[in-house]
């Protein structure tokens, strides 16, 4: 960020105020301030790639030493000295990616219960998801977007063509890297 925005973070940390330039103070005094970074998000992607079970931590505590290093590096101390705490966020696994596909599946769920449909994910349809809405250089933010082109929007186009209707049962398959719609009877 620019060295301006730091200042007026300064402002806002040191006097728990900050006051624009129309004279218009507001108060700080009572706000917990969360900044986020990604400064160290090479180094992060590059390290990810080295974990495995057994050193898992140990790579955690490298990444969060060079971080807080290239922290040092890259803020004033004045800055710095008034951050209560940094917190160095874990690299995400391919099952916390399988957990955040269950979450956004749960989602679309609720939606076509309103529907009267039910509709459940397969394991392998899962992980098809899992991969392809994960990027090293973005995290899980793909994951949505990948949700709403494979399944969403196909189901929404299914239901409105008649393939689908009140009281189905719908299974989500994978079909080598596409997924499929199985209707099954109850």
């Amino acid at each position: 960020a620019h060295q301006d925005v730091f200042n007026i973070l300064l402002q806002v940390l040191d006097e728990g105020r900050l006051t624009d330039n129309k004279g218009h103070t507001v108060n700080f005094k009572n706000t917990i301030i969360i900044m986020t970074s990604n400064l160290g998000a090479p180094l992060i992607m590059e390290k990810s790639q080295q974990i495995t079970d057994s050193n898992r931590e140990m790579i955690y505590q490298e990444i969060k030493g060079e971080i807080l290093q290239l922290l040092q590096q890259s803020l004033r101390p004045e800055f710095l000295n008034r951050v209560d705490e940094v917190i160095v966020f874990h690299p995400l696994t391919k099952e916390d990616i399988k957990k955040i596909v269950d979450l956004q599946f749960r989602h679309i769920r609720k939606l076509l219960e309103d529907q009267y449909l039910s509709v459940e994910l397969s394991e392998e349809a899962k992980e098809l998801l899992a991969e392809l809405g994960y990027d090293p250089s973005f995290g899980a933010r793909p994951l949505k977007r990948v949700m709403q082109k494979m399944i969403t929007n196909v189901l929404a186009t299914r239901i409105l063509a008649g393939d689908f209707g009140p009281g189905d049962h719908i299974v989500v398959v994978r079909r080598e890297n596409s997924l499929d719609f199985e209707k099954k009877t109850h």
